[in-house]
């Protein structure tokens, strides 16, 4: 997380500081209306409607969009995640989950799409609408590609980061990186453990708030990646913890540091490059107010930090900057195809050499910038050699998602990766 405009082409004055001072204020007007369900027990949701989302049939999938999933409406509405699941009824598309974050209305909305991601329809909320009143934020979706810690393959994983509203002195008094499940393809959701917690959200070196959960299953255990200023040695890192459980954690190991105690490490995502390597992006933020990706490849998705930083620049000698989200597609080339989105660029940055510094190249795209914006690769049975799709949801860019001038739309699409 940082505290200066997202990046020196944006002229809006909004910063991720205005950000939490604008969430502290959501959260009063709101009160309980802001809530999460009780750790005690399931939040039920609506059942996937019948209409044009809910009833999908298989088909040839192509480029198309952007499509809207949903208008956010309230200020700060971005940060859009989604989850491909991985089975299907015969003769159905193979459902795509949606949600994202706001600072109105009810957590975590989630939407449903069995037509490949062309219409949507609301299949319910995360995190319900009643009890602790509070911001929730930095969701991730996660699907278990194996059994684990009790849950069945295909269970659904959910983490975010919870700050409780205080009336009393109309401040928020922590942040809270929090796991949920689901073993009914997101229809219902339980509270399952606090992954970690740091003091309140405050993008201030010196403060200890924890952010930007993301989750992923290697070998016997989850990782959950997150941003940390809990640490006196540096003003922000990137960390993670392990659990065999989903109930208990280890301990905090670093991930990446900055060389200098004002440097900000922020918002990691990764992905498998092959059986051997890893890759992890990030933004690093400086004392220029600039937050240029960087990113590491590791044979070990739990030892990234002795890895070295790379500062992604493509063949142009541009550098892409902030919020960058990654994945990794088998297609296009012997060694697949990389794709790294960054906050400011509608263009994609492609490599298909297992991340090579010298051959990230730039993919015009038809759907918009976004806050975070998200990919899920859609691998394709055939040959390599033909460039593959990628599915992308997003939502308005940062400073866009608190003009009420412009629309807060959560978009979705499917691009070609040539």
């Amino acid at each position: 997380m940082h505290d200066s405009p997202e990046s020196a082409s944006h002229s809006s004055a909004f910063s991720r500081r205005t950000f939490i001072r604008a969430g502290a204020v959501a959260a009063g007007l709101s009160g309980v209306g802001l809530s999460v369900f009780s750790a005690s027990g399931p939040a039920v949701a609506v059942p996937p409607a019948l209409g044009t989302g809910g009833r999908g049939k298989p088909r040839d999938e192509v480029p198309f969009g952007p499509v809207t999933v949903t208008d956010g409406g309230a200020a700060g509405a971005s940060y859009a995640r989604a989850v491909r699941l991985s089975t299907a009824r015969p003769g159905r598309s193979r459902t795509l989950l949606a949600t994202y974050q706001s600072f109105g209305g009810t957590a975590f909305p989630l939407f449903r799409s069995d037509d490949d991601g062309r219409t949507w329809t609301q299949q319910g909320t995360i995190l319900g609408a009643t009890a602790a009143p509070g911001l929730y934020v930095q969701p991730h979706l996660y699907e278990l590609p194996r059994a684990f810690a009790g849950l069945p393959k295909g269970a659904l994983l959910f983490a975010c980061n919870y700050w409780p509203f205080d009336p009393t002195n109309n401040s928020i008094s922590s942040t809270n990186i929090q796991l949920y499940a689901s073993t009914d393809a997101g229809l219902t959701w339980t509270f399952v453990s606090m992954v970690a917690q740091g003091g309140p959200p405050d993008t201030t070196n010196g403060a200890t708030p924890v952010w930007e959960p993301f989750l992923l299953l290697h070998k016997n255990r989850l990782i959950c990646y997150y941003s940390d200023q809990r640490d006196p040695s540096y003003g922000q890192k990137l960390a993670h913890q392990t659990s065999t459980d989903l109930r208990t954690w280890g301990p905090v190991v670093d991930d990446a540091t900055g060389t200098e105690y004002v440097q900000r490490p922020g918002m990691t995502t990764v992905a498998q490059l092959n059986e051997n390597l890893w890759i992890m992006t990030y933004e690093l933020g400086l004392p220029d107010g600039t937050y240029p990706v960087h990113y590491r490849i590791a044979k070990d998705p739990e030892d990234f930090r002795h890895s070295k930083a790379v500062a992604l620049v493509d063949q142009t000698g541009h550098a892409p900057n902030a919020a960058p989200t990654v994945t990794w597609s088998n297609s296009g080339s012997p060694r697949g195809t990389l794709v790294v989105s960054d906050a400011d660029a509608q263009d994609f940055f492609i490599n298909r050499d297992l991340g090579a510094p010298d051959k990230w190249t730039r993919l015009s795209s038809p759907m918009p910038a976004g806050y975070s914006r998200f990919t899920v690769p859609l691998d394709s049975p055939g040959s390599w050699q033909r460039p593959g799709l990628a599915f992308v949801i997003t939502g308005p860019t940062f400073n866009d998602s608190f003009d009420p001038t412009k629309p807060h739309l959560i978009q979705a699409g499917v691009i070609a990766l040539d």
